[in-house]
């Protein structure tokens, strides 16, 4: 997720819940004629694991030529999982079809896709939305996903038009599980270990990708592996927030640089967060000005 799957918290979420694999944040391709598609802080976060868990590097631009230069660079740079980005609603808003976006124009997907596959050598995986304005735009897709031999599709059940507004639709989830034989990660409005497991019911679906959810609370990862559906009391929820916040202002104050941007990156987590148990708190936390006053804070969660 953009602005939130920093090394700094794939770190703590490497050593602390262990999900099967983690992605970057999107990673922009620059486009046009130039040696420099990928940005030098974004080489930075190239590896092929995080802690010993796969990490997927997630591309997203335009163009045939500057996607495939990108894809190449990532893997010298050390990546061996490469996800292109079709499912950010906010591509659609970029000069030049990128993310999302690039649904309005399938027919760029017929050169691209090949052409990715053949150059990455590891994983290579596409998330995506269902449809740019018809969820049963995916339909028409599966074909060209299972000829380039796609390792694995994320699907979002949302059309890039909707961006977040509405429910995700899982029946196109399941659909597509039924029509393909690629493996499908469902992704999606999944925020409780009960509704995870719903899902991977009701789809059949390979796997679940974790979003916004596992943000607001990172023990989802565990919940849903162990297959425990009862929400955690109040106490349980006030020490993981004290551990999360802790663990993240710990790392960024490795990686950002001042008070103000440190605490503005650990806060945007509460962006996520709608627990009425914590309001109050949280509502104390965004105002905090200073690191001292921040961890206080954190130290009083009841």
């Amino acid at each position: 997720m953009q602005g939130l799957t920093n090394r700094g918290l794939r770190h703590l979420f490497a050593q602390w819940v262990k999900p099967d694999t983690l992605f970057t944040e999107f990673m922009r391709v620059a486009p046009g004629e130039t040696s420099k598609r990928l940005s030098a802080s974004d080489l930075g976060e190239i590896a092929p694991t995080e802690e010993t868990i796969p990490l997927v590097v997630q591309l997203i631009g335009h163009g045939t030529d500057a996607l495939v230069a990108a894809a190449q660079i990532a893997q010298t740079n050390g990546a061996a999982h490469i996800n292109l980005n079709l499912g950010c609603p906010f591509g659609r808003m970029t000069t030049g079809l990128t993310g999302g976006g690039m649904l309005q124009q399938p027919e760029l997907l017929q050169e691209l896709i090949p052409a990715l596959r053949t150059v990455i050598q590891g994983s290579f995986s596409v998330k995506l939305r269902a449809g740019y304005d018809n969820l049963q735009q995916i339909f028409s897709l599966l074909p060209l996903f299972e000829s380039a031999r796609v390792d694995f599709l994320v699907l979002h059940p949302r059309t890039v038009l909707q961006e977040y507004e509405g429910l995700a639709d899982h029946s196109i989830t399941t659909r597509v599980v039924q029509e393909t034989s690629l493996p499908i990660i469902a992704n999606g409005d999944v925020r409780t270990a009960e509704g995870g497991l719903r899902l991977l019911e009701q789809t059949k679906a390979a796997g679940l990708m974790l979003g916004r959810g596992a943000i607001a609370d990172p023990l989802l990862f565990q919940r849903i592996r162990s297959g425990v559906t009862h929400q955690p009391s109040q106490v349980e929820r006030a020490a993981m927030l004290r551990h999360y916040l802790t663990g993240l202002l710990e790392r960024y104050q490795g990686i950002f640089c001042g008070e103000q941007q440190i605490l503005g990156k650990v806060k945007t987590v509460f962006a996520t967060m709608d627990d009425p148990d914590f309001t109050k708190q949280i509502k104390g936390l965004k105002k905090a000005r200073t690191i001292q006053l921040f961890s206080s804070l954190v130290a009083q969660l009841p």
